[in-house]
């Protein structure tokens, strides 16, 4: 019996340790949280009591050349409804369905599903969300935020693009700056009970957003407005698919203006097409649609630059010391290369002729016989040399590249053929940034529009700077290339691109699309002023014209009519 009471009363005593030890190691453990992580327990704890919304922020600001403000905010509101606090459900569902213009199954779905917090509509005018908010609906809340707003509309669309329901960029500028561009969302921090309904004597806690960066650009919408207005107007009178206009500054790359009409509006990028069938097409098509009117032909297009691309094969040619400008040659109507027949423009002949003429008559024979010269392996090297088998880096997405023949395929019939400009392919920005650099004395520049980025006061600026590349052609050819490029202008193939009282040079073009013999054609001009030393350059392409298509009868007296408006405006006009 003793034994048992023995052995019973060390039971108790240990059970008794135990719970002591297990009391103590609990305390510890209290102590410890209490002590070492009150901060982050308080923290979880006030999260449990806290509904968060939160607040978008203004989106940096597109400011053009001139401090114009071509893409902006307005203030707009998103509705949502907390289910917890809901009071008056039915009426909810009626005035939100009839303000918001939105059907009643969509609202009560969202009204009577249980979350914390459920969104029913954003972008909302603010006029209406005020009206919505002077219901007083319990449970319904209106928040301020903001959406993009383009006051131009659809002018610069390819350039500027757009953002989307979460003010994020979608395309062009405001995608490629968006680190800049976007700002820190804030929030909305409401106080609630355990059952999740806000208290209201507890108010509310703000965090404020942070707006973007403006972004400052070289683009002139004088410019823009009126190469637009002139594209228009080539497309409508010459009845062609498209038509696209470049205008930049050849010394650093600045681009002025970029236009591809048709445009789209950038207030509502989704919208179609006029006239296009939208009820029996599939989403997937409808997205086909929309990339081909948000397309930028200017750089996500190649096509056969034609003769433009001459003044690649002169300053090469130049370059490389196979020839001159009094160099002769005889021009028959064609050029026998290997057994192809190749012929001029003018199938009856230009005749005895020097370079600089059968530059002015945009001679095929003469610049085959340049080609033909410097031969397949020193072609490849001034491609190279020139910046052409790379992208030329321009700051907007989707750039496409050169599409060239392999350097082991191309025999004497396709050398003879790249050297006046086709079968082979480029970007319109290619073309317009490997001539500045032939022009501005040899360096090869990076087109762009981005010039700085600035916080709304100013205070922390981020200026943009891009690569240049010295002396891709000398000094010496670069001037030659300037005075031969002036005379065809002067007294040449582009004397419809000739502007009294001011010196332009430039080069013209008349290109046949693929497949040969379907009748479609590609006219274009290049011109450049002051001829001696250029401070603008203009590239104007038209697709697919009808009736006359030869590039010094339509694209050249674009080019003309564009320099005769904006070089007075620029300061390029000489008046002596």
């Amino acid at each position: 019996m003793i034994k048992n009471k023995t052995y019973n009363r060390k039971k108790i005593v240990t059970v008794f340790f135990l719970c002591f030890a297990v009391f103590a190691a609990l305390m510890g453990r209290l102590f410890y949280l209490m002590v070492f992580h009150s901060d982050y327990y308080m923290e979880k704890a006030k999260q449990l009591h806290e509904r968060e919304r939160s607040i978008k922020a203004a989106r940096g600001r597109i400011i053009d050349a001139n401090g114009t403000v071509i893409a902006d905010n307005k203030t707009v509101c998103t509705i949502s409804v907390i289910h917890s606090q809901i009071k008056e459900p039915d009426k909810i569902v009626e005035v939100l369905s009839r303000e918001l213009e939105l059907s009643e199954d969509y609202v009560r779905k969202r009204v009577e599903k249980y979350s914390s917090i459920e969104r029913i509509k954003s972008n909302v005018d603010k006029e209406k969300g005020d009206a919505i908010r002077a219901y007083n609906l319990a449970g319904v809340k209106v928040d301020e935020d903001y959406k993009r707003y383009y006051p131009y509309d659809s002018l610069a669309s390819k350039v500027l693009g757009f953002t989307g329901g979460d003010n994020q960029g979608i395309i062009g500028l405001e995608v490629k700056y968006e680190e800049y561009l976007k700002g820190q969302e804030g929030t909305i921090l409401t106080i609630t009970d355990a059952r999740g309904i806000e208290i209201d004597e507890a108010g509310e806690e703000r965090i404020e957003p942070v707006p973007g960066n403006d972004l400052y650009i070289s683009l002139d919408m004088n410019i823009q407005s009126y190469a637009t207005q002139l594209a228009k107007q080539t497309m409508e009178t010459k009845e062609a698919e498209r038509v696209s206009i470049i205008v930049m500054n050849p010394q650093n790359g600045e681009i002025m203006a970029m236009v591809d009409v048709p445009e789209f509006d950038l207030n509502h990028p989704y919208d179609l097409p006029e006239g296009t069938d939208t009820e029996n097409i599939s989403e997937e098509k409808k997205q086909e649609l929309l990339n081909a009117v948000w397309r930028n032909g200017c750089i996500n297009d190649t096509y056969e630059p034609g003769s433009t691309f001459k003044v690649i094969t002169a300053a090469a040619g130049l370059e490389e010391g196979v020839v001159t400008v009094e160099d002769r040659f005889s021009c028959p109507g064609y050029i026998m290369v290997e057994d192809r027949r190749i012929r001029c423009h003018k199938t009856s002949g230009h005749g005895a002729e020097n370079f600089v003429e059968g530059t002015m008559n945009s001679c095929n024979p003469v610049f085959i016989t340049v080609g033909l010269r410097l031969g397949v392996d020193n072609y490849y090297k001034y491609f190279k040399q020139f910046g052409l088998l790379e992208k030329t880096g321009v700051d907007l997405p989707g750039e496409a590249g050169t599409i060239m023949h392999r350097k082991e395929d191309m025999k004497a019939v396709e050398l003879a053929t790249v050297s006046f400009g086709q079968s082979f392919q480029i970007t319109p920005i290619q073309l317009a940034a490997t001539v500045s650099s032939i022009i501005n004395g040899g360096r090869r520049i990076t087109p762009h529009f981005a010039v700085m980025t600035a916080d709304r006061e100013e205070k922390q600026m981020k200026s943009f700077t891009y690569p240049v590349t010295k002396s891709i052609v000398s000094e010496e050819t670069s001037a030659t290339m300037r005075m031969i490029l002036e005379q065809v202008v002067a007294a040449g193939s582009g004397k419809n691109g000739h502007v009294e009282g001011a010196r332009v040079g430039g080069k013209t073009a008349t290109s046949q699309t693929l497949p040969r013999g379907s009748g479609r054609y590609i006219a274009s001009f290049v011109g450049f002023a002051p001829a001696d030393n250029p401070k603008v350059l203009a590239l104007a392409i038209i697709h697919n014209p009808q009736g006359v298509y030869y590039g010094g009868q339509v694209a050249a007296p674009v080019v003309r009519q564009l320099f005769e408006n904006i070089l007075p405006y620029l300061g390029e006009m000489d008046y002596n």
